[in-house]
């Protein structure tokens, strides 16, 4: 009867069928992108992380994205519905890339907001590769309290 050997330097691992699932994802969704993604500036090539926090008096939204300038994003607010798009502009390098993992090209952020805002008063700010929106609500959004009487 004949063992199996063992390699030197080499570990055996477990069968994780999750993982399995975790790479059909990661395929099907760069077949998404290939497929369906376009040069126009609204499609958006990726979609930036970002963080939406409700204060008492306004929303604040912070984006991620890093090496982009300031006058390569755009904010616009229509309703509720935030869009802020903008495009990574790719550096020149000498030599051959050996390994690619950082993002380039146009990117879309969008997020719908749940209530009614003032749109006039909104701050942006643009500081260590990290865009904050501030967007305060409107004064029918914000909580009040009520007074109960016998």
């Amino acid at each position: 009867m004949t063992l199996p050997a063992q390699r030197p330097g080499r570990q055996l691992s477990r069968w994780d069928p999750f993982r399995e699932f975790e790479d059909l994802y990661t395929q099907m969704g760069r077949l998404w992108d290939r497929t369906f993604n376009t040069d126009t500036p609204t499609a958006g090539n990726w979609s930036p992380l970002a963080d939406v926090c409700e204060t008492g008096d306004s929303y604040v939204v912070e984006i991620d994205v890093p090496g982009v300038k300031r006058e390569d994003i755009s904010v616009q607010l229509t309703g509720n519905d935030l869009v802020v798009s903008g495009e990574l502009k790719e550096t020149e390098r000498e030599g051959m890339f050996r390994r690619r993992t950082r993002r380039t090209g146009s990117f879309e952020y969008r997020t719908n907001l749940p209530a009614d805002v003032r749109t006039d008063d909104i701050d942006a700010h643009l500081h260590d590769g990290v865009l904050t929106l501030r967007i305060p609500k409107a004064e029918a959004a914000q909580p009040r309290k009520i007074e109960i009487k016998d």
